[in-house]
């Protein structure tokens, strides 16, 4: 802000966006060297994300999906990752949980910047079992249960302050300590996917793309040009 209190323009520019770039490494992935079970590679990327201090959280995805004909990204995080999939939780009401109620295929991507690597899932998704959910649910912290109740995600809210009343009408009906049961309209998806493509960033933007595509139950794995 300007002595005035009017607002200084920024001074970025189409020239100083075009000149950001950087060098990518020598790091590369090679068919010899991946494993051939895509789930059992996204495993061995995530952890070395995880023991990345530059990374914030490494289980952080971006979810994209078809809401009316057009798309829509949040991003979410990932909760499991077994052999059938990925899980995330959020509300069943929400703006992303609506378009999976239209179109359950979805899109996953792991922007790992730090590490050079990028991971883009495409799959269908589904409501896991209300056990899950529950059991799941059980395991977060008072705060964030308090907030599932409190929040109307996606909705129109009136004011930061309405959200904060409501907050504490729930912290008051569930007390820290006691047993916060799960929202109806809170669970789990299972995203089961049909494509899992891994991306390394190399040198002179020649980088490597390997992408797992499910055949018969099988997966095959083809090298893509960057």
């Amino acid at each position: 802000m300007s002595e005035t209190g009017d607002q200084v323009p920024t001074q970025i520019t189409r020239d100083g966006i075009r000149a950001m770039r950087r060098s990518y490494g020598d790091v590369g992935l090679l068919e010899g060297e991946i494993n051939r079970d895509p789930i059992e590679q996204f495993k061995s990327w995530l952890e070395a994300a995880s023991e990345n201090i530059m990374i914030v959280e490494a289980n952080a995805m971006v979810l994209s999906a078809i809401l009316n004909d057009e798309t829509t990204s949040r991003t979410v995080l990932l909760k499991d990752v077994h052999d059938i999939g990925f899980t995330f939780f959020t509300n069943y009401q929400s703006e992303k949980a609506q378009a999976i109620a239209q179109n359950q295929k979805v899109s996953l991507l792991f922007p790992w910047y730090a590490m050079e690597r990028q991971v883009i899932i495409r799959g269908t998704a589904a409501k896991v079992s209300a056990q899950e959910s529950d059991e799941y649910f059980a395991t977060r912290p008072w705060g964030s249960k308090i907030g599932a109740w409190a929040s109307s995600q996606s909705q129109v809210l009136e004011s930061r302050e309405v959200l904060e009343a409501r907050y504490q009408e729930f912290a008051a009906k569930y007390p820290e300590g006691s047993q916060v049961p799960r929202p109806e309209h809170w669970g789990g998806y299972l995203v089961k996917p049909s494509l899992i493509e891994f991306w390394q960033g190399r040198y002179s933007r020649l980088h490597d793309r390997l992408r797992y595509t499910l055949h018969n139950n099988l997966w095959q794995v083809t090298r893509l040009n960057p």
